[in-house]
């Protein structure tokens, strides 16, 4: 191939003048081909007879026996094929002929096919190039060097970088980027405005204020001059409010005035961001005012308005915005009109938002399914699942193919009626149509068989939530660990929290309350033993589950297993609740040990906890149980002047003690009061004071409250 170098750089020299003639539309796009997204790491088809280095001084082509890739280079440049460019990647062609002669190479080709405007081919090189920076951790900030030409044609290379710019911007590298536009302005390359334009965009985007003021500020001090679309991007930047940034609406209408000043007529586009941004701040009357002389304007513009009304939760407002519209001539487009729908439906006006269906159909306008989305999403949540079901049902035989919103309102409607077969054939369905269920959805259905006892049915779904790829939540783990302890698999359930971190989650505190209230239940277990440090170790340890046991354990007659695990806890650093405490109380007043029961009352204020009227109320009927009504009744007073009220358990217990110590005159004052407060004698009061005053031989009166009792009740 190689006769004579002289020849051979006459004829490449011929060949490119032709080529910057013409431009071939012909050749394959380089981003359209299978391998868009590039891989940093491809295989490659190369020929092994080419050789390691070619060195090419600037003026000469030295004959070299072993051409390495300028055959490669030669075909490319006689056919612009992208096909025969792609063969080799740059990341294989270092590791055979070296970096040197790759880039030198690669550079060739790339400047070629930017030149002819080539420019995806010319992108998905450099990006290939890029890629193997990224690999071997070079220096990106020192890539263009490499690239450039030579100082005799620097249009060649501005037409590099504003594709590298591209290349840079477009992967997020966006500090790269910037530093080749600032590079190329000391190299005096003049970079075009679309390049530039992309680069802000992608820096808007980025939220990287600095650099987006930065350059937007050199684009107009020395080029290329911002155009429409640069000022677009930036009002675009300061009317978002990127990532927690305020809204800047004032900069924004300043752009406006620069933009006026410099002859540069703001677009449809330009007016509506700016809309946009003032209803995003609120300013819903100034957009109004703003809009009323202004041209050109379309929908878009006056949809930012009706948008922001309906976020004010003003829709019937924002109507009268559209009826405006149509005045001008302007007719409302479907989004216009799906706004309005979402506003009404929020407010619970469901008739009017099917009002506006019917006008759009009317106007020869067919609702998408995001327009009939807020209708059957706030039908369903309003508790009216039949009409929303009926709506999405009549939408299907419409010919609407659902989308995940759909399906999801059907689902959790199914599962809230309680139709799981019909839900699961959803879910079905949803999976054969490529729309993956979330977590959420699965939940439902996992937490619906579980609520019915149909632990194998829930188990099912679990198994295609996985098989789907759907993460689990800790919901799913806990609504299965309770199914599990529901059907006595404790050991089961037990062995589930342990797997649980193979998908990356951990236990809360829920997820041991099945378990806990299990094992409450159980007689002669040592499960709680163990099971309490492992709960600790695992930071999920709450004193509601030491309650839960105390009290199942005082329930089964266990009073030393319940001290013995107050006592644990202690030692384990966890505080007993004001319900642990009344538990215990209760556990000794029961047993007329009232000065151990006294003595927790004592502990529980001064560990800072407030008795309530249920622990007062225990404290007063442990009194009342062993006589001691003078304590019983301090008590109840002092309870009513800490603000507790009293109840009628609390009035039985000091009316069945005053009986029971013949002062049928406190018991009579106690019930009089309970009547005065609204509180109603129960069976146990009136026995409390019928067997009184049996006892005491006043027959008469145990027979009129006998009757009061039965009035009373009967009359209920």
């Amino acid at each position: 191939m190689f006769v004579q170098s002289g020849l051979l750089l006459r004829n490449v020299y011929v060949h490119y003048k032709k080529c910057l003639l013409r431009v071939y539309y012909s050749a394959s796009s380089a981003l359209l081909l299978e391998d868009h997204v590039f891989d940093c790491g491809p295989k490659v088809e190369s020929c092994r007879n080419e050789v390691e280095e070619l060195q090419v001084p600037r003026n000469t082509f030295k004959f070299c026996a072993n051409p390495g890739l300028y055959p490669l280079v030669v075909r490319v440049f006689k056919s612009l094929n992208w096909g025969i460019a792609r063969k080799t990647r740059f990341h294989m062609a270092v590791m055979m002929y070296g970096f040197d002669h790759s880039i030198y190479a690669f550079r060739i080709v790339i400047h070629m096919f930017a030149m002819v405007g080539m420019h995806m081919e010319a992108h998905a090189l450099l990006r290939d190039i890029v890629c193997y920076y990224k690999e071997v951790k070079g220096d990106m900030f020192e890539l263009l060097p490499h690239l450039l030409d030579s100082p005799e044609h620097v249009r060649r290379s501005a037409e590099v970088v504003n594709v590298l710019v591209k290349v840079f911007a477009s992967n997020k590298m966006l500090e790269n980027g910037f530093d080749v536009f600032l590079q190329a302005k000391k190299m005096g390359l003049k970079l075009n405005i679309m390049s530039c334009n992309f680069l802000l965009k992608c820096l808007v985007e980025a939220n990287k204020t600095e650099f987006v003021t930065s350059l937007f500020e050199d684009m107009k001090k020395s080029g290329p001059s911002p155009n429409v679309y640069t000022y677009t991007i930036m009002i675009n930047f300061y009317c978002k409010g990127y990532q927690g940034r305020d809204v800047g609406v004032g900069q924004a209408y300043k752009l406006l005035e620069d933009m006026e000043r410099d002859g540069i007529n703001p677009s449809v586009v330009t007016y509506s961001t700016y809309i946009h941004g003032i209803c995003r701040f609120g300013w819903v009357d100034v957009a109004l005012g703003f809009i009323k002389n202004l041209r050109p304007i379309n929908s878009f513009c006056y949809n930012a308005i009706i948008y922001g009304i309906c976020q004010k939760g003003e829709p019937y407002e924002a109507l009268q915005v559209l009826e405006k519209m149509k005045d001008l001539g302007i007719s409302p487009d479907i989004h216009s009109y799906s706004i309005l729908i979402d506003g009404f439906c929020k407010r619970g006006d469901f008739v009017k938002a099917h009002n506006l269906i019917d006008e759009m159909q009317l106007n020869h306008m067919k609702p998408s399914l995001v327009s009939y989305t807020p209708l059957f999403d706030g039908l369903y949540k309003s508790g009216l699942t039949d009409a929303s079901l009926n709506l999405l049902h009549k939408l299907g035989t419409d010919g609407y193919e659902y989308d995940m919103a759909a399906y999801s309102v059907l689902l959790q409607g199914f599962c809230l009626k309680g139709d799981l077969d019909s839900a699961m054939e959803i879910l079905e369905e949803m999976i054969n149509n490529s729309l993956i269920p979330t977590a959420s959805s699965f939940n439902r259905l996992i937490h619906g068989f579980c609520k019915m006892g149909l632990l194998d049915k829930a188990l099912e779904v679990f198994g295609i939530m996985l098989r789907n790829g759907v993460l689990p939540t800790v919901f799913t783990f806990n609504v299965i660990v309770d199914g599990y302890c529901a059907a006595g698999h404790l050991e089961i359930a037990l062995q589930l929290i342990n797997e649980m971190h193979e998908f990356g989650i951990f236990p809360n505190s829920y997820t041991y309350n099945g378990i806990v209230k299990r094992l409450s239940r159980q007689r002669n277990s040592r499960k709680p033993w163990e099971l309490l440090p492992q709960m600790l170790k695992k930071n999920v340890l709450h004193n509601v589950h030491c309650s839960i046991l105390i009290d199942g354990f005082a329930k089964q007659s266990y009073p030393k297993k319940a001290l013995k695990l107050y006592t644990r806890m202690l030692k384990l650093g966890v505080t007993p609740t004001t319900v642990t405490y009344t538990i215990l109380i209760n556990i000794f007043t029961h047993r007329n040990k009232m000065y151990e029961a006294c003595s927790l009352f004592k502990d529980m204020i001064e560990r800072g906890l407030i008795p309530d009227t249920i622990s007062y109320t225990s404290v007063v009927a442990g009194f009342c149980r062993v006589r001691d009504m003078s304590k019983a009744y301090a008590i109840y007073t002092e309870m009513q002047e800490k603000g507790y009220s009293p109840n009628v358990f609390t009035y039985t217990c000091l009316i069945d003690g005053f009986c029971h110590v013949n002062r049928m005159d406190m018991a009579k004052s106690l019930t009089d009061e309970m009547k005065m407060r609204g509180i109603n004698p129960d069976v146990a009061t009136y026995t409390a004071l019928i067997v009184g005053y049996h006892r005491l031989g006043n027959v008469d009166r145990a027979y009129e409250l006998f009757a009061e009792m039965e009035g009373g009740y009967s009359a209920r």
